[in-house]
């Protein structure tokens, strides 16, 4: 677990709730896209930005929220100028289920990607809440765990009290990159199947190169590596929640090459598909 309080690692699972803010100005270009086992609530304080997540690309306007389960992939592309995002990391456990019973669905809420907004009248109590959070963090004595949990349930009851809770994402909020939608569905659709760039292009009306370009563009990852991700996530669910031998796994989630997909799945998770299977 992170050994700092500031620190943050997107491959380990967190002991407490951690916060994030920054201004990212146009152009800013994550490191790299990721996923992680907690729940991240990005939320748009001012400017907009581009999510690619979960197969699908939204655009964040200010005053939006955006929740992200636990191991979804996802990238954000700054394209529309300066953008303050705040950044929450929590699990599932620092939700009181009083709050949790609150939310559209219960605890439902928080097993999908969501996105909702907060008028525009509250947005200056939004952003002061996060500031608490903040500066409780750099806080750090034998109360700030405590009351950055109660925090988060403040935030929690907040929204749902104030903000709009999107059921259908409306044209406003959706993207134009249908055809990065389209192949990116085409990939989730058909990950155990031999599939190539060919097929992936013509799914979203491009041509393969064009398509290679487009899509790291959208995603901060190429077409193949999105392909392997999408196969790999795969194969740890099925490690773990079924009896099919590691070879058999491999080949039904559409890895052909047994060593190249322990060689991947070692890379990717850190063990060997036998210890995490373990």
């Amino acid at each position: 677990m992170p050994g700092d309080r500031n620190e943050r690692f997107s491959d380990r699972i967190i002991d407490r709730i951690y916060t994030a803010s920054r201004l990212n100005q146009k152009g800013f270009v994550m490191a790299a896209p990721h996923c992680h086992p907690y729940f991240e609530l990005f939320y748009a304080e001012s400017g907009s930005c581009s999510f690619f997540t979960g197969n699908d690309v939204y655009d964040l306007h200010e005053g939006d929220f955006m929740l992200i389960p636990p191991q979804v992939f996802h990238y954000t592309r700054y394209e529309y100028g300066p953008c303050k995002r705040n950044n929450l990391f929590f699990r599932a456990e620092d939700i009181d289920e009083e709050v949790a019973a609150m939310l559209p669905q219960g605890r439902q809420f928080f097993e999908r990607t969501r996105i909702f907004q907060v008028p525009e009248a509250y947005r200056a109590q939004m952003a002061a809440l996060f500031a608490r959070m903040r500066r409780e963090e750099k806080i750090d004595d034998g109360q700030s765990d405590a009351m950055l949990r109660l925090l988060l349930q403040e935030l929690f009851l907040l929204c749902c009290r104030e903000c709009s809770f999107l059921s259908v994402m409306p044209a406003e909020i959706h993207t134009t990159d249908i055809p990065i939608v389209r192949a990116a569905k085409f990939i989730t659709d058909h990950y155990a199947e031999d599939i190539c760039m060919a097929d992936i292009a013509a799914a979203a009306g491009y041509t393969p190169n064009y398509l290679s370009r487009k899509f790291r563009e959208a995603a901060g990852i190429g077409v193949h590596e999105y392909l392997v991700f999408t196969r790999l996530q795969r194969a740890a669910l099925e490690l773990v929640s079924t009896d099919h031998s590691i070879t058999e796994i491999a080949l039904r989630c559409g890895f052909s090459d047994g060593n190249y997909f322990k060689d991947a799945f070692k890379k990717k998770y850190g063990v060997t598909p036998r210890a995490y299977r373990k």
